[in-house]
């Protein structure tokens, strides 16, 4: 059986730069490093359900507008 893997979709770029923000701005903002920014806005890290949902309270958005899977 050939199983397809989802892959994550990231918005958070979109959002962020839509909101004027730098990574570091968006950083200082919800209390984490630029860099973790930066690596969840390359795909190299995905964020825990917590941030996640600080991401999302903070561009006022659903969690599902940040991030979605692939079919």
């Amino acid at each position: 059986m050939n199983k397809k893997h989802s892959e994550l979709i990231v918005r958070l770029r979109d959002y962020r730069t839509e909101a004027g923000l730098t990574q570091s701005g968006l950083a200082e903002a919800i209390g984490v490093t630029r860099k973790t920014i930066n690596t969840i806005e390359n795909g190299v890290f995905t964020p825990s359900t917590a941030l996640a949902l600080k991401l999302a309270r903070h561009f006022d958005c659903r969690v599902e507008d940040l991030f979605a899977l692939t079919d």
